[in-house]
């Protein structure tokens, strides 16, 4: 396999409120090769997880902080993928909205995904309901930041994070929440102990779609 395209703990627990905001992507998490079900059928999908800091305040003027160990930090927000660039991908429609063009036929040979940590975006975060009554926070669209914010960009906080199957660092997995924690070693890669090194995180137009899920102003 090649993987080249939490909560964050601590304090109450507090939802990035629905609207846009400026984000900072501040980690990549392979989650390996994953069973997943949809419509009675079972597949293997290679998922990995986007996170990005939340940088600004909600439309009281409250900053989109929490506590964590006595520290304000931004809250943060993920959206899971199916690692492919296939034309029907979730993935390849948030990027090639994100950097504001599609790919070329050669970008779409491979695509390392790591390029991602660090850039900026705006992000049109929605809440939605399901028949549990539970309500989720899901990131619906992704932009390049207007040309004027990108003059000004708000600092980021948070430290970047990659955390890569082929060659898993233990000291970030143990950072992880539980939940994050369980998915993980549910993947083929984790019960197989795999142990391969890889250069990044690709992704690939030819990579099984599943289920489907500026110029030098583009960010990556």
């Amino acid at each position: 396999m090649s993987f080249i395209a939490k909560d964050s703990g601590g304090g109450d627990f507090r939802r990035v409120p629905p609207g846009v905001h400026v984000g900072r992507c501040v980690a990549l998490i392979d989650l390996g090769t994953q069973e997943v079900e949809f419509q009675g059928e079972k597949k293997l999908q290679h998922k990995a997880v986007v996170r990005w800091e939340v940088l600004g305040e909600d439309d009281a003027g409250v900053p989109l902080t929490v506590d964590i160990e006595g520290r304000e930090m931004p809250m943060t927000v993920s959206k899971r993928y199916t690692m492919s660039l296939n034309s029907k991908s979730r993935l390849r429609a948030d990027l090639a909205a994100w950097r504001g063009r599609d790919f070329t036929p050669e970008e779409l040979k491979e695509f390392d995904v790591s390029k991602l940590l660090g850039a900026y975006a705006m992000l049109n975060v929605q809440e939605n309901k399901v028949e549990n009554g539970k309500t989720y926070t899901n990131v619906a669209s992704i932009t390049p930041l207007p040309r004027e914010i990108a003059k000004h960009k708000p600092t980021g906080v948070h430290d970047l994070v990659r955390f890569n199957m082929d060659n898993p660092d233990m000291a970030v997995f143990a950072t992880f929440h539980e939940k994050l924690q369980e998915t993980i070693k549910a993947s083929a890669e984790w019960k197989a102990m795999h142990s391969g090194r890889s250069a990044g995180i690709v992704a690939r137009e030819d990579a099984p779609s599943g289920f489907d899920d500026m110029d030098s102003d583009i960010p990556f």
